[in-house]
């Protein structure tokens, strides 16, 4: 298949791209762009925002400024009001959201009442434990993940942004991104569904700080360096910006329980697509992945405006998009 003959294949079957970047043994040896996007315009990756965060996690760690994923998560609300009755979560660590097993009193996410509330950290914690205590259940969630950003901001004393900007995104050479707030309803769901190309942004609680689970913005260019960063075991640029240790335990694959997710594990807010192989990704809605293959020492990022249901993104990749890079050069 030819650049051209992908290129159209994409155009027709896979609608909703809009970028691809792959990069193999550090070069970059495939990149176009789809819905009139230019390859500098950014899209709401979704889910991927996740991946970025576990990695300002273990950033947090190296420098000291969080412990250990085993504190509590209670250590760094001291001032946060329990509600009577409650005690699981007094036992949650920070690990049970890093893996998805955090226990919450509600059965999906509660996107009005944590969205619509003046705090959504405390919201998101007034939601965290139950009666059923720590069950080790997996658990996916986006709007109670907001809790973590909470974390990272007692921790450090910075905004999630402010903080990803000076550690990961410069270093990465990624453009500095600024927090987007959204003023209604309308608004925040524009800012999920909208096809129109994005800016360098993270969408923000009214406390300033980025959203966790969701809302970040980038080019497939920038997911595709977060994916390089991982593949060289934390380092890029000649600089070791997260530790080669915080690489392995973010990869670490663990089971999930449950047939909703395709047989893939979870490690610490990336998903394992090949335990054998060592295959991980960040998975958004919409198709937005970032996919590494130590194996193979490639990286290939694809960015996807809003499209609802689109789960074989991670398959298109495996069967169009790695083999055909296999005898690209670099570009």
């Amino acid at each position: 298949m030819t650049k051209e003959e992908l290129h159209k294949m994409i155009e027709e079957k896979q609608s909703n791209i809009c970028q691809i970047e792959a990069i193999r043994d550090g070069k970059t040896v495939y990149s176009d762009t789809w819905n009139n996007y230019r390859r500098d315009d950014c899209l709401h990756v979704m889910s991927v925002t996740k991946s970025v965060m576990a990695l300002l996690v273990g950033i947090a760690i190296d420098k000291g400024q969080i412990k250990s994923v085993d504190d509590k998560v209670l250590d760094y609300f001291p001032e946060y009001k329990v509600k009577r009755g409650e005690k699981t979560i007094y036992e949650v660590t920070i690990k049970h959201l890093l893996t998805m097993r955090a226990p919450y009193k509600c059965k999906g996410d509660p996107w009005s009442k944590v969205c619509t509330s003046e705090n959504w950290t405390y919201t998101s914690l007034d939601f965290l434990g139950g009666r059923k205590g720590l069950t080790d259940e997996f658990k996916y969630s986006s709007v109670c993940l907001h809790i973590l950003t909470g974390i990272l901001y007692k921790a450090t004393g910075m905004l999630t942004v402010d903080y990803a900007n000076k550690y990961l995104f410069e270093p990465l050479g990624i453009p500095a991104h600024k927090n987007f707030y959204a003023k209604s309803a309308e608004t925040h769901k524009e800012f999920t569904i909208s096809k129109l190309p994005k800016e360098a942004v993270w969408f923000a609680d009214p406390q300033d700080l980025g959203t966790p689970g969701y809302g970040l913005c980038m080019t497939a260019t920038d997911m595709a360096k977060i994916g390089q960063l991982c593949l060289n075991k934390g380092e890029f640029g000649g600089q070791q910006i997260v530790s080669a240790n915080w690489i392995h335990e973010m990869t670490r694959p663990r089971e999930v329980e449950g047939k909703h997710f395709r047989g893939m594990e979870y490690g610490y807010l990336w998903w394992i697509i090949s335990r054998k192989k060592n295959i991980y990704a960040a998975i958004g809605n919409s198709g937005n992945v970032i996919y590494i293959n130590p194996e193979k020492r490639l990286v290939v990022a694809v960015a996807s405006y809003f499209k609802p249901t689109v789960f074989d993104r991670v398959d298109f990749i495996q069967k169009y998009i790695e083999p055909f890079t296999e005898a690209l050069q670099p570009c």
